[in-house]
């Protein structure tokens, strides 16, 4: 994708965009909105000279309506990814079913839709909903599809209809006046919006003109520049909604920096997994597991998050069949609240016994008015339970497991409660022989040229990394010894 420079944009008004689309006589298309009302369309009504711009506007509000027009979605659903697909390409398609190309020879076709459910008394952080469009950008051109989801935060529902309205402006102005450019696609997307308010967790670009991105790089972008603070992909490289993945859904979590992921990675994933699927309260049918990568974990030494060290990872993780989170919740009790969002299923978080010692720090809670205890009552008060990956500094030195790793004393009695409780076990079933294998080193073997680490890493991966020349892999490297590498964090 290409970098946008936005510091001499003019930012213009929901207004000024209505009136520009609406000038233009070659745009033409059809507006769908339901559950929130006609938000988007009024604006350009507002705008005056929308009668070249807008061939149908409508609202299917009664459900039984609505699924005879757009047909039933599995579970009777209606703010659903699958309903807001249906809506487009059912308006798309009588657009092209009722207009001559002859007449219409230079006309840029487009059908825009959402549906979207405002928060309730019942429930007031609820609101949330899916917007769309599909769009040509020359006629007779094969068309594109933009789709993205939102969580609305405003605690008032008129408030809320509002910013659903401007953003659907935005949404359609971008996909016209800024296709080429997706950056700047996403940067307009917040346009007289604060992203307090509305927060956009998912966002998918597919397309003829949208043949050069990278979805996946899409979601890293909605985490880096703070418009959310999770997103998901699946192994085939489409960008997830969460509660389309998760929702009353088993999770297994996993977090580590997969630089290159390594055989120790999967090998705790493996006996963790076989461990959380015999508790009683886990459905092995409704599992998700998941391969968190925090923003931190990517950012490089400039500070910076490198999309191509990304990519890498990302690659290799799908490869083997991985759905991946990227993330901004540095601490673990910020990841499963985030989870409980969606479902109160029994959860699992798989970790390296050097890692569980970090969460018994007290220095990463001092933020908190609770300070650890608070991150705790987070943690388990949710049906959590913690699987942990014994370690071994070389060799010749014992195991470091939840019997003898160092707490300390004021942390003690929470970690004896715990661990009394059985809400953090042992994986007991590991492969010794795999426990010195160590990312960061298998990392620096690639980049020096250093013979040694293809038997480290899962079979297949190694020529994937050499394919693919990932993570600084060049043709002619392994032909220098290997040596010692250094012990970092798996």
């Amino acid at each position: 994708m290409r970098m946008s420079h936005e510091q001499h944009r003019v930012q213009l008004s929901a207004n000024q965009k209505a009136k520009r689309i609406n000038s233009d006589p070659a745009i033409y298309g059809t507006f769908a909105e339901i559950g929130a009302g006609q938000e988007t369309v009024r604006h350009f009504f507002r705008a005056g000279g929308a009668s070249q711009t807008i061939a149908k506007a409508m609202s299917a509000y009664d459900k039984d309506f609505s699924n005879a027009i757009y047909g039933a979605e599995p579970g009777n659903r209606f703010v659903c990814e699958s309903r807001l697909r249906n809506m487009i390409r059912h308006e798309y398609g009588l657009i092209v079913e009722r207009l001559d190309r002859k007449d219409h020879p230079h006309k840029r076709f487009f059908s825009f839709a959402n549906t979207v459910t405002t928060s309730t008394i019942q429930q007031p952080h609820s609101g949330h909903g899916w917007l769309g469009v599909r769009f040509q950008t020359a006629p007779e051109r094969p068309t594109n599809d933009v789709i993205i989801h939102v969580r609305l935060h405003e605690p008032d529902i008129n408030l809320q209809q509002e910013s659903i309205g401007l953003l659907g402006v935005n949404l359609l102005h971008a996909c016209f006046f800024h296709h080429e450019d997706p950056e700047m696609m996403m940067t307009t997307l917040y346009d007289n919006l604060s992203r307090h308010v509305v927060e956009i967790d998912m966002i998918q670009m597919n397309g003829p003109d949208f043949s050069q991105v990278d979805n996946r790089l899409l979601s890293l972008q909605l985490v880096k520049r703070g418009y959310t603070d999770a997103v998901i992909f699946g192994p085939d490289g489409q960008n997830l909604q969460a509660s389309e993945v998760l929702y009353k859904k088993n999770i297994l979590a996993i977090r580590g920096s997969f630089r290159p992921v390594t055989k120790v990675n999967i090998d705790m994933i493996m006996n963790g997994y076989n461990m959380f699927i015999k508790e009683q309260r886990v459905d092995r049918q409704n599992l998700q597991v998941l391969f968190e990568i925090t923003l931190n974990n990517l950012q490089a030494d400039s500070g910076d998050v490198d999309e191509k060290d990304f990519i890498d990872r990302a690659d290799i993780l799908c490869s083997l069949g991985q759905t991946v989170l990227i993330s901004n919740y540095q601490e673990y009790y910020k990841l499963v609240e985030y989870f409980s969002r969606f479902t109160k299923a029994r959860m699992g978080l798989i970790m390296g016994v050097a890692n569980l010692i970090e969460v018994f720090d007290e220095k990463y809670y001092r933020h908190l008015n609770g300070g650890m205890l608070e991150a705790f009552g987070i943690l388990f008060t949710r049906d959590l339970k913690i699987y942990v990956y014994p370690s071994r500094a070389s060799r010749d030195e014992p195991l470091m497991t939840l019997g003898n790793m160092p707490v300390h004393p004021r942390a003690r009695p929470l970690y004896d409660y715990l661990l009394s409780n059985k809400r953090m076990v042992d994986i007991e079933t590991f492969d010794p022989s795999v426990l010195h294998i160590l990312s960061k080193a298998v990392l620096q073997m690639i980049r020096d040229g250093r013979a040694g680490w293809e038997p480290m890493v899962p079979p297949y991966v190694d020529n994937m990394i050499k394919d693919n020349q990932l993570f600084g892999y060049r043709p002619g490297n392994g032909m220098v010894h290997a040596g010692k590498a250094g012990k970092v964090e798996a």
